[in-house]
Formats: C-alpha cells, sequence, structure tokens
C-alpha cells in the first residue's frame, strides 16, 4: 500500500503515523540511522595570510558555496481579513543595512555595484585580489600578494580582460601595496567608506577570488572591531587550504602584526587577499588580508582609513612614513594584563612624555593593552604628529601621559 493512502482497517489515522496524528519533531522517515556527525575540534591559536600559493596546486573538489541574503529594515503589514495596520516601532539606523523594504541596496545589487572594481592579481608563485583605486589602473592589494612575485603581475578583470602590472610602492609595516595596471583606461573605481563609522553587527560583504574563484562573493557582518593580529612567519605552504597538495614555498613569510584590524564572519579564503570589504551602501571599508588557520569564518581587513593613508604616500612618494614611540615591550606576566617596557630609546618620544623602563602599558589611545603586540600593531597605525594618551601602572599607581607621536628613521 502506499505510504500516503489513507487505512483502511482502522477508524483514522495515516499509516505512516499509525493510529495517532504526528506531532513537531517526532516524524522520522523509513532508512537506516544515520550515526551522528563528530563533534567540532578545538580550533588551534594563528593566523594566516590569504595569498593562495598557485604553483602546482591539484583542486580535487570544492564544497558547495551557499550565499544568504540578509535582511534588515521594517515594514508595515495588515491582519489578515481585519483591514488594520499592525503598529511598528520607528527606529533610526546608523548604518546601513541590506533591504528588505524599499530605498535600500540588495546584497546582489552592492555586489553588481562593487565587484567591476575588484580585480584578481596573478603572481609568478601567488595570487590574490585588489581594489581599483582609479580610472587610469592604480590598484590597491596587500603587500604579501606581490612580495617576491617580481615583474611578472597580471591583474584580471571583472570583464575578463587582462593587463600587465607594476608595483608602485609597498609597505610591509601594514601588510599594503600600490600596483598599476598598465595601458588600461575607464576603469570603475571603488567608492572609499569610512572605517571609522563601522559597529559589531555591521551588514558586509567580501569580494575577491579565493582558490582562483575570481568575482567571489561572501556576506557576514562585523564580528569584532580594534583587532590585533600577528600573521605570517611560517614556510609558504601554510598558505594552503587543509589537505590540499601543491608545491612548497621554501621562503618564510616575515611575520607583521597588525593594529586596529576588522574581523568578520564574511568567509574568506586563501585568493581573498587584498580584495574588498563593503558595507550595505557598496562603500569600501576594509581590505581583506587574514584569517585564523584552523578557525571558521574568522577573517581579518585591515580598515580603509588606514589603507587610504598607506596608499596616498605610496602613490606620492613611493613609500610611507610611519610614527615612532621608541620603546620595546613584553606581555605583562602578573594579574594586570598590560605591555611590560623593557627599554626605552634615549631621546624618543616615550622619553620625552616620561615613560620608563618597568612601566606596565594598560591602554594606548582609546585601545586596551593585552600584551606587547597591541602596543606595536595600535603605534604602527598612528601618524607622525599625533598626539597619543598612554595610561601606565608604576608601583603600583596609575597615570596618563600624552606622546606625540615622531618620524621613524
Amino acid at each position: 500500500m502506499d505510504a500516503n493512502t489513507p487505512r483502511e482497517d482502522s477508524a483514522g489515522g495515516w499509516s505512516q503515523f499509525g493510529d495517532k496524528p504526528p506531532t513537531t519533531g517526532t516524524f522520522t522517515p523509513p532508512g537506516p540511522v544515520l550515526p551522528p556527525p563528530p563533534p567540532p575540534q578545538r580550533p588551534r591559536a594563528g593566523f594566516m595570510l590569504t595569498r593562495k600559493a598557485v604553483a602546482g596546486l591539484a583542486l580535487a573538489a570544492f564544497a558547495a558555496l551557499t550565499a544568504t541574503a540578509l535582511g534588515g529594515g521594517a515594514v508595515g503589514a495588515y491582519v489578515a481579513g481585519a483591514g488594520q495596520p499592525v503598529p511598528t516601532v520607528t527606529k533610526t539606523v546608523a548604518s546601513p543595512v541590506f533591504r528588505t523594504a524599499s530605498g535600500q541596496l540588495t546584497v546582489a545589487q552592492v555586489a553588481e555595484k562593487v565587484q567591476p572594481s575588484v580585480v584578481m592579481i596573478q603572481g609568478q608563485s601567488a595570487e590574490g585580489s585588489g581594489v581599483v583605486l582609479s580610472e587610469d589602473g592604480l590598484i590597491l592589494t596587500n603587500n604579501h600578494v606581490v612580495s617576491g612575485q617580481g615583474k611578472q603581475l597580471t591583474v584580471k578583470f571583472s570583464d575578463g580582460k587582462t593587463a600587465k602590472a607594476t608595483v608602485v610602492g609597498t609597505d610591509p609595516a601594514t601588510d599594503l601595496a600600490v600596483i598599476r595596471a598598465e595601458g588600461v583606461s575607464g576603469l570603475a573605481k571603488v567608492t572609499l567608506g569610512d572605517s571609522d563609522q563601522l559597529k559589531v553587527g555591521d551588514d558586509v560583504l567580501a569580494i575577491g577570488s579565493p582558490l582562483g574563484l575570481d568575482g567571489t562573493v561572501t556576506s557576514g557582518i562585523i564580528s569584532a572591531l580594534d583587532r590585533t593580529v600577528t600573521a605570517g612567519g611560517g614556510r609558504g605552504d601554510q598558505q594552503l587550504p587543509p589537505g590540499w597538495g601543491g608545491q612548497q614555498q621554501s621562503q618564510a613569510e616575515e611575520p607583521t602584526t597588525l593594529g586596529g584590524m576588522i574581523q568578520t564572519d564574511a568567509a574568506i579564503n586563501p585568493g581573498n587577499s587584498g580584495g574588498a570589504l563593503v558595507n550595505a551602501a557598496g562603500e569600501l571599508v576594509g581590505i581583506n588580508s587574514a584569517v585564523a588557520a584552523d578557525g571558521v569564518n574568522l577573517g581579518f581587513a585591515i580598515p580603509v582609513n588606514t589603507a587610504k593613508q598607506v596608499s596616498e604616500q605610496l602613490i606620492s612618494k613611493g613609500k610611507v612614513t610611519h610614527a615612532f614611540l621608541g620603546v620595546s615591550v613584553t606581555d605583562a606576566t602578573g594579574d594586570v594584563p598590560g605591555a611590560l617596557i623593557r627599554q626605552v630609546s634615549a631621546g624618543s618620544p616615550a622619553e620625552k612624555a616620561g615613560l620608563k623602563q618597568g612601566d606596565l602599558i594598560t591602554k594606548i589611545g582609546e585601545t586596551a593593552v593585552t600584551g606587547g603586540d597591541t602596543v606595536v600593531g595600535q603605534v604602527r597605525g598612528f601618524k607622525v604628529g599625533q598626539q597619543v594618551p598612554v595610561t601606565y601602572q608604576r608601583d603600583g599607581k596609575t597615570d596618563t601621559v600624552t606622546v606625540t607621536m615622531e618620524e621613524k628613521n
């Protein structure tokens, strides 16, 4: 008897449920019982840059990619048959959100707007992504995307066209670089946003070329702000996803400590480096740069305000002027988190402000210090001449001084 045919020898009920109607969650379809999935492994600490090594890669299989459209906003609704509108609460939203009501952009519209401004960058042994800054071919990317690639750079645009590219300037301290595509014009340059206006929970899209799949779009939110990330420092084959084979690169990546990073759960993979992190208005808010090596959807982007400052100097001078504090620090080992000053350079801004060896820095600028990397990362984001408050402890007492940042010689 067909499973969807009512039973004839009983007063009621359906054959697949017996004599009693089903209740929520009780129906189990026929077939073997599958064992429960294994518990997830505990992620290990560490971050990796997201340039993708291309030499000798064999793509065995790809996981299916699922895009989820995010929604926000409120619309009035009517109760069925009553003809009366349901009262809605009007709320002012400071950040743009993907549309479920009229007047804002959908995920698809944001992607369509930004994709022409994002390119794939291919080198001799690695590839990544980049963002178009000017109609005549200036492109912003990560330093680790172009580092070691020599003059063999090729840019692939969203329409499939390609062009050779040369390096305008690089800045390893902030992991940023600018290249120029040759013989091009009329490119769609990206619209720059303001990363200082970001809030945790804001909707974002990551656009780039993960695993060589150019024009890939993933969606998510800003999951945290002002992270300090130390990435690199391992062999080149650490850029490969787990389980992938390929030619190992012999050189080691120089570790880079970056402060003020944007954390996002929008999926970022090898090849996304240098690509765009955009808000729901289609404005660039970050440059995707690193992922947690063993985490799930833990990606990090350089804030666009930092990228703008660095790229302008690279374009105009070919190099970047960095601020200088003048201390060497290590992680605190006591009950109070912070960075312990091991040495203060003579004549440095730190010495002029009164900081001494043995002081425990607990806050720099507006950022609480959890270790030495926090101080290093924050200083790299300051400007020459900027006045920065530094809170420290000395002999059990807390004090704050103002340090005027100077140019690092």
